[in-house]
């Protein structure tokens, strides 16, 4: 659906540019949260325990950077995550203030589980596009992502 605004033809290309973004992003999301067996996991836990599969215990400041989500939102879902039994906190040896989290045994059996489901999942997600266009879209995506936007006021 593009924009319905009729302004300059640049505003009006960067508007239809970032709904069809937006919009590719939160089918992606829906189709993987609804059709991959997720083990009862919302998107937001697998993204934790998925990070301390791959890069193991981290500060929940950390997770929040890899994440791109805020500390409320990630405390709620590692707060979740502990009450199943999924992670721990330890205070950090050098500064009481953070806790570092870290998987249990069971968050390590569960994520090794369903980290290959997801993965084949979003194989099958990006089938029509190419190698070639995949690589495109990983480096415009990281551009669009690494620009520092200025706003003017």
């Amino acid at each position: 659906m593009p924009t319905h605004y009729s302004g300059a033809p640049k505003e009006v290309l960067a508007l239809d540019t970032y709904i069809k973004l937006t919009r590719v992003v939160n089918s992606l999301v829906s189709r993987l949260a609804n059709n991959v067996s997720l083990e009862n996991l919302t998107i937001s836990q697998f993204g934790v325990l998925e990070t301390l599969l791959h890069l193991g215990p981290l500060s929940q400041t950390v997770i929040c950077g890899k994440l791109l989500k805020s500390g409320g939102n990630i405390t709620l879902v590692i707060d979740n995550l502990e009450k199943n039994g999924f992670v721990r906190r330890q205070p950090d040896l050098h500064d009481r203030r953070i806790s570092i989290v870290g998987l249990t045994p069971e968050g390590e059996a569960l994520i090794r589980v369903v980290f290959p489901r997801v993965v084949q999942a979003i194989l099958a997600e990006f089938e029509p596009l190419t190698v070639e266009e995949q690589a495109i879209l990983g480096k415009l995506c990281k551009k669009l992502g690494k620009h520092e936007n200025k706003l003017v006021e």
